[in-house]
Order: C-alpha cells, then sequence, then structure tokens
C-alpha cells in the first residue's frame, strides 16, 4: 500500500470518526458553553474561606448542591463583563439546589464592595487569601469557572467570559441539578 493511499484512507478514518462524534458532542451542552470537562471522579479539595461579610463557607456545607465557583478580580476587565450575568444566573435557578460563589484573592474588602455596587449586583464574595483555593482548582486566569456536581465531583471548567445567563449556561446547570454530571 503506497504512503499516499494510507494518508488517504487514515483522513477518511478521522473524518468518520469526527461526523460521528458530531450528535454526540452537539447533544452535550457543556460543548456549546465551550467547557471543558472534566476527568471523571475529580473531587473538589475541602476549603473554607470567608466572606466579604464576615461569615464563614465551607466546602462541606455545599454537599447536595450543585456549585458555580468563579475566580475572579476588579482588575479583571472580562471578570467585570461576566459577573451580571452571574447574578441573572443565581436568580433563576432554585437556591435549595444551587450555589453560586464568586472567589477573589483581591484584599481590599471595601474596593470589592464598591465594584458590586457599581455594578449593581449581589453575589456572594468568598476571599482566598493566600490564594490556596485557586492553586486547588488550577485557576491560571480570570475569570476561571468550574461547576461542582451535587456529590462534590468536578463536572466542568470554563476560562474566560460567559453568558451565564444564557439558555444553555442555564440547561448545563439544570443537567447538572438532574443527573448529577
Amino acid at each position: 500500500m503506497s504512503v499516499l493511499t494510507r494518508v488517504v484512507i487514515l483522513s477518511m478514518l478521522s473524518l468518520l470518526s469526527v461526523i460521528s462524534a458530531g450528535p454526540a458532542l452537539a447533544s452535550d451542552p457543556f460543548v456549546s458553553l465551550k467547557m471543558s470537562r472534566l476527568p471523571a471522579g475529580s473531587m473538589v479539595a475541602p476549603f473554607e474561606l470567608t466572606t466579604l461579610d464576615g461569615k464563614v463557607v465551607k466546602s462541606s456545607e455545599l454537599a447536595g448542591k450543585v456549585v458555580l465557583v468563579n475566580f475572579w478580580a476588579t482588575w479583571c476587565g472580562p471578570c467585570k463583563e461576566e459577573m451580571s450575568s452571574l447574578a441573572r444566573l443565581q436568580q433563576q435557578l432554585d437556591p435549595t439546589r444551587f450555589v453560586l460563589l464568586t472567589i477573589t484573592t483581591d484584599l481590599q474588602r471595601q474596593g470589592i464592595a464598591h465594584f458590586l455596587s457599581q455594578l449593581g449586583v449581589s453575589l456572594p464574595v468568598l476571599f482566598d487569601e493566600d490564594q490556596e483555593v485557586s492553586r486547588s482548582f488550577m485557576v491560571r486566569g480570570l475569570p476561571t469557572t468550574v461547576v461542582i456536581a451535587r456529590d462534590g465531583t468536578l463536572v466542568g471548567r470554563a476560562v474566560g467570559p460567559r453568558a451565564w445567563d444564557s439558555s444553555e449556561s442555564v440547561a448545563v446547570m439544570r443537567q447538572v441539578m438532574e443527573s448529577g454530571k
């Protein structure tokens, strides 16, 4: 068999695998959001962080709920872009089944309160002062958003801004709330 024939056959097989995967990928709402699925069995590392208003949030207290964790900073333009859509997403979902947390390494509490006030949003802000939680979630760029299933499994990750109140985003959260993945 000639090299050219092999290349043609391999190209055709590659094309067939892409075509046959098309319907499966199209039915995965994570794909429409350009979110990466995380490896099965990846679990959230336990954490305990303080909120803007001084309350302590423990990851263990979130069991049984789907959690969307958004890592951001006040100096991050794309983070600012998506804050309002995060607030609207939070309003669309059942708070007994869904929790939205935003985590920042910014240390200026008054600056953060002013930032949120300027945007006209009310979101829970947790402080990752030593960046330990950011490291455990492997945050390399902002904004980074991670979806955690009810059992603490990490199921999806997005780097960069998204329209979190879009029908696709709501569908992803509802799917995870229903199926657990």
